[in-house]
C-alpha cells in the first residue's frame, strides 16, 4: 500500500482485483490527500468500513475524488461510517458529521456493480451526490423502486446509468425517478424483466437528452414499443434491443 510520504501527490490508483485486500489495508488510503480516481474493483474482502474511514475523515479536507469504483466488492456494505451519521434534529445542515463517503462531494463516477449486499435503504444514504455525473447499480438483487426513486433525488445530475440485470425495478418506480432525470444521455436497462413500454413513455416524457438505450432481453418490451420510441426521441443514436419481447433466447445456443 502506498506510504502518506512517498505516495503523497499521487492521483491515480488502481488496486482492481487484489483479491486480498482487506479493509486494515484501506486505512494507508488516508493520506493520499490528491487522489482524484480509485479503482478498487472485485476487492472481495473489502466491507467499506476503513475505507470511509481514511476517505471521508472527520479531520481535514478529503481528498478531491472524482471516480470510485467499487465494482463486485461482495462484501461491501453500507456500515455507519458509510452513511450520513446522525447530527442534532435540528441543526439544518446536511453535511455528515462523522467520516463518510458523503464528504466526496467532487465525486463523478461511481460504479457499485454487483455489491450484493446493498440495500435500497443503504443506497438511499449513501447516495446522495448532486455532481456525479455516471453511475453503475447493474446485479443489485435487493434494489427496487423505492431505492431508484431516492436515488434519482440523491444524484439529480446523472448523465450515464447503467441496472442491467435489476430485476426488482417496474414501470411505476421508473415513472417517478426519471422526472429527476433530465439530464440522462445512456440509460442500460438490459435483462431488466419487469419494465414495459409504460417505462420508455416515461423516458420519451422526461429524458430529452438520450442518445443510447439497452434495453436487451426485456421480455416486457417489443419492437413496435421501441419503433415508437424512436419516432417521439430522434436523437437517440443507438438502441440496443436484443432479444426484446420475450424471444427465445435457446436459439443462441
Amino acid at each position: 500500500m502506498p506510504s502518506e510520504r512517498g505516495l503523497r501527490h499521487l492521483r491515480h490508483l488502481s488496486l482492481g482485483k487484489l483479491q486480498r485486500l482487506t479493509d486494515a489495508g484501506c486505512t494507508a488510503l488516508g493520506g493520499l490527500r490528491e487522489l482524484q480516481s480509485l479503482d478498487m474493483a472485485e476487492c472481495c474482502l473489502v466491507s467499506g468500513r476503513e475505507l470511509a474511514q481514511a476517505l471521508g475523515t472527520a479531520r481535514g479536507t478529503p481528498p478531491p475524488l472524482t471516480s470510485l469504483r467499487l465494482a463486485y466488492c461482495s462484501s461491501l456494505k453500507s456500515h455507519a461510517e458509510l452513511k450520513h451519521q446522525a447530527s442534532d434534529s435540528t441543526d439544518p445542515s446536511p453535511q455528515p458529521q462523522g467520516p463518510s463517503l458523503l464528504k466526496l462531494q467532487a465525486l463523478q463516477e461511481l460504479d457499485l456493480t454487483a455489491c450484493s449486499k446493498l440495500t435500497d435503504a443503504s443506497l438511499a444514504k449513501v447516495l446522495q451526490f448532486p455532481q456525479l455525473r455516471r453511475l453503475s447499480l447493474s446485479l443489485l438483487p435487493a434494489l427496487t423502486d423505492m431505492g431508484l426513486v431516492a436515488v434519482a433525488r440523491g444524484c439529480p445530475s446523472l448523465e450515464r446509468l447503467v441496472l442491467s440485470h435489476c430485476s426488482h425495478l417496474s414501470d411505476e418506480g421508473w415513472a417517478q425517478a426519471a422526472r429527476s432525470w433530465p439530464r440522462l444521455q445512456h440509460i442500460n436497462l438490459s435483462s431488466c424483466s419487469q419494465l414495459t413500454e409504460q417505462t420508455l413513455d416515461a423516458i420519451t416524457r422526461a429524458c430529452k437528452q438520450l442518445q443510447v438505450l439497452d434495453v436487451a432481453m426485456c421480455p416486457g418490451i417489443n419492437m413496435a414499443a421501441i419503433r415508437r420510441f424512436q419516432e417521439q426521441l430522434p436523437q437517440v443514436t443507438c438502441i440496443q434491443s436484443r432479444f426484446v419481447g420475450g424471444a427465445d433466447l435457446t436459439l443462441t445456443l
